[in-house]
């Protein structure tokens, strides 16, 4: 088997689209927010990528079929004046060793510009280690006019956060992209860092909706959050939440 393959379903006639990524995270909120646009907008499954840099090991369904893990790629045509193509990159892993982060990354990044695209989206949480009432949607570019762009729709940019930079795919593939002349921009929805948190999923969502000039339904994420307020808060008459590492409140992605 090569490194990495990607299968074709087809190859869909897209203009300029954006690129954006939702693999599994801190808090699962990147994975979540863009799963939940894909569902939202009707977007078509095109080709499914696998690779040695993945968990050697298949996934079983409900009916006990297996299959090897992946990652899947998605598109959306624009249905109005001032929407965009976009192709959403969501699967099972990220890759397991630095060289697979790379040369994963770096294999989107040739697909994309394939594509003749142009602009890359990264999705991801950000560990502070407590439960947030209303996340904040922190922000890092590729170029001075993305920041002032994003500013406009309520992203925020802190010299201080994230401290210690963006590990995984959320990064790289911004960091690479540059690299061959592509705009990038991640957004980071604060999170515990304990569960899956459907909240800051919403409120990337919300942000993404104003990014895309599209309008998208988040009542299924908002059913899901008020589920989980409701496991935490039973949680907190238990006990205290635990303390988690260092290494773990750093990681975003």
């Amino acid at each position: 088997m090569e490194k990495i393959v990607i299968e074709f379903k087809e190859k869909p006639d897209l203009e300029a689209p954006i690129l954006i990524e939702g693999l599994p995270g801190v808090g699962n909120v990147g994975k979540l927010a863009a799963e939940h646009v894909i569902e939202e907008l009707g977007a078509v499954e095109f080709a499914s990528i696998y690779s040695i840099f993945f968990p050697p090991q298949v996934l079983i369904d409900e009916e006990g079929v297996a299959r090897l893990v992946s990652n899947k790629l998605f598109y959306s045509k624009a249905k109005k004046k001032g929407e965009n193509d976009i192709i959403f990159l969501v699967g099972d892993y990220q890759g397991l060793t630095p060289e697979g982060q790379y040369e994963l990354s770096s294999t989107l990044i040739d697909t994309l510009l394939d594509f003749g695209g142009k602009r890359i989206i990264t999705l991801g949480g950000w560990g502070i280690g407590h439960v947030v009432k209303e996340p904040r949607i922190l922000g890092a570019a590729t170029h001075p006019h993305v920041v002032e762009e994003m500013k406009a729709h309520g992203v925020i940019f802190s010299k201080d956060e994230p401290g210690n930079g963006i590990v995984g795919a959320s990064g790289l593939l911004l960091g690479l992209g540059v690299l061959k002349g592509l705009e990038g921009i991640c957004l980071m929805g604060e999170t515990s860092g304990y569960f899956v948190d459907p909240k800051s999923a919403r409120a990337i969502v919300d942000i993404l909706s104003k990014i895309l000039g599209s309008e998208i339904d988040v009542s299924s994420l908002e059913d899901r959050t008020k589920e989980m307020d409701a496991v935490t808060a039973k949680l907190k008459e238990m006990e205290d939440l635990p303390e988690p590492s260092k290494e773990q409140l750093n990681y975003i992605g």
